[in-house]
């Protein structure tokens, strides 16, 4: 443990709050530049907006919410109407304070004009939702599901999810949402942190019972009585991809200025818990994203009145240790290395077969046994490539992890290299993307938006893009004409620019921050293509400016060349 941070070079470095070291010139840190800003509930809240305009039904995930206190009145007047439009809408709304967490300053409302509310929103920042009043229950009490995510890598995108989670219990049966029954905790909010305090709360040894289980006894549970887990699981996977999709365009401009292309620096994963509510129907909706997810696997327990000690939650460590190990596994720079190796092998298609004699020098393959394996392999490897299939490139890999096995094989430490990882269980982080990417990619419009907005910072290390940034970005991308002049472009810069600067995000820097950028950007898309849908506009821009960018990078190759 170094407190005060390390200057030493480490292949990992392992924060506990957030990535806040900018002398880290290489290894890997297990924080994202950004990640715990973007995860806070406005930055969240804005960011699967931004996603609910463009793909409606697709981010239908996340309750209706609106940002307070600025869109106070937008929250008064929508439930005026929507009261008004059905008389018999009942709603509750549950608040949650920006900064909270554990569970600290959440309550319910039934109305607006709630005296708590109107008395609080000027001094604390929140998000106000609608409150999910149908959840599933198991033995008649609310639970949600907190399920780690792996995120390995932002460029390219790289993404796993835990096989298994925790699934945290309310103390106190569930009934829907009451004036009487508002302020009971126990019944309607499932933080642990809070619950923990409840009388009713129960530490258990078995995953299956108590206050605290795995989430694979609740879809054990489910699948006895019918339920179809397999798509439930898909749905999971799906909301969890949607809403890393939804974070990265941000994270990306944190990235590139903590650690900006083509200085020395560390790569970065994290760890995510995601917490999850089944609605009845089990149709699963995101509550919120913990970038600092406890790992804790021990809780207190009150031996007589003050005193405590902490014993081992045989819950926790299940689904926990498993989370990090397999974590430390992936992110291994050992197993990178062995596998650079292999990488060699299979692309290096025209140099492959010289490669191998090299293995076998290098390995000491000196006997007629293991020149005749070494042949073998050769015509194997041979034949392989001539193959015009896409599984030519697995075979190569198979054959030479063959050859690099014989080769290894007679090293005494061979066997104890293997072991550590032959000994493990199977991985418990399973990928999801770039596995599915062909199902998803179709979503990333506002991550091609901010690679635009990137291309145009100028100064490395900012996150905000500076008037004349802007001009260029209209200039190169040939979108002034004479229905658009440079005199709007300016006018449009400094509205949106003041009004999201009046939100109250960050002021260290002036200029247009990215979600100001993808409204005007939004904006000029509307103005260009007005018959389409607005993700129609959006992506028809992007291709516009992508084609004159290109166009204009073609050029300048030529001109460097002359």
């Amino acid at each position: 443990q170094f407190p005060f941070g390390r200057r030493l070079p480490c292949d990992i470095y392992w924060h506990g709050v957030s990535f806040h070291d900018n002398d880290i010139f290489s290894g890997q840190v297990n924080k994202f530049p950004g990640m715990t800003e973007m995860v806070r509930k406005i930055t969240l809240s804005r960011a699967v907006r931004t996603m609910q305009d463009l793909f409606p039904l697709e981010y239908n995930f996340y309750p209706r919410s609106w940002i307070l206190p600025e869109e106070f009145p937008l929250f008064v007047a929508e439930v005026r109407m929507m009261k008004d439009s059905d008389p018999s809408w009942k709603p509750t709304f549950i608040v949650k304070p920006d900064g909270g967490c554990q569970g600290d300053g959440i309550y319910l409302i039934k109305d607006p004009s709630d005296i708590r509310l109107t008395g609080s929103i000027q001094s604390r920042p929140a998000v106000v939702q609608e409150y999910i009043c149908k959840p599933l229950l198991v033995d008649k009490l609310k639970f949600d599901i907190r399920l780690y995510v792996l995120l390995k890598s932002l460029e390219p995108l790289e993404i796993y999810i835990a096989k298994d989670g925790l699934s945290r219990f309310c103390t106190e049966p569930y009934q829907e949402p009451t004036l009487k029954n508002l302020h009971q905790v126990f019944m309607h909010l499932t933080n642990y942190s809070l619950n923990i305090h409840s009388g009713n709360f129960i530490h258990s040894d078995s995953v299956n019972t108590g206050s605290k289980r795995t989430f694979s006894s609740i879809l054990c549970r489910l699948s006895s009585r019918g339920a179809d887990v397999k798509k439930l699981w898909s749905d999971i996977i799906s909301l969890v991809i949607k809403t890393i999709i939804a974070l990265t365009p941000e994270l990306k401009v944190y990235y590139q200025s903590d650690i900006p292309a083509g200085k020395p620096g560390p790569t970065c994963f994290q760890i995510l818990g995601f917490d999850i509510l089944l609605m009845k129907n089990l149709k699963p909706m995101l509550l919120e994203v913990n970038a600092n997810p406890s790992m804790r696997i021990e809780h207190e327990q009150e031996l007589s009145p003050g005193v405590f000690e902490n014993v081992p939650s045989p819950v926790d460590e299940e689904v926990k240790v498993a989370v990090i190990r397999d974590t430390l596994r992936l992110v291994d720079p050992h197993k990178k290395k062995r596998k650079d190796i292999h990488n060699c092998i299979v692309f290096c298609r025209d140099s492959l077969l010289r490669v191998v004699s090299v293995f076998c020098i290098i390995w000491g393959m000196k006997d007629k046994q293991h020149k005749h394996h070494s042949l073998k392999l050769s015509l194997k490897l041979k034949f392989y490539l001539k193959l015009g299939s896409c599984q030519t490139l697995e075979h190569v890999s198979e054959a030479s992890e063959e050859l690099l096995d014989a080769g290894r094989a007679d090293r005494p430490e061979y066997e104890a290299s293997r072991s550590p990882e032959a000994g493990l269980p199977s991985l418990c982080l399973k990928q999801v993307f770039p596995k599915y990417a062909k199902q998803f990619n179709y979503l990333r419009l506002v991550d091609r938006v901010a690679a635009l907005f990137i291309r145009f910072l100028g100064v490395k290390g900012t996150t905000k893009l500076g008037p004349t940034g802007f001009r260029t970005f209209i200039r190169n991308c040939k979108l002034s004409n004479s229905n658009f002049s440079m005199a709007s472009v300016d006018i449009l810069y400094i509205d949106i620019t003041r009004r999201w600067n009046s939100t109250g995000i960050d002021h260290k820097e002036s200029g247009m921050c990215l979600q100001a950028f993808v409204e005007a950007f939004f904006c000029l898309a509307q103005k260009k293509y007005k018959s389409l849908p607005l993700h129609e506009q959006v992506a028809s821009l992007i291709d516009f400016c992508e084609y004159h960018l290109a166009a204009l990078d073609e050029k300048r190759l030529v001109c460097g060349r002359g």
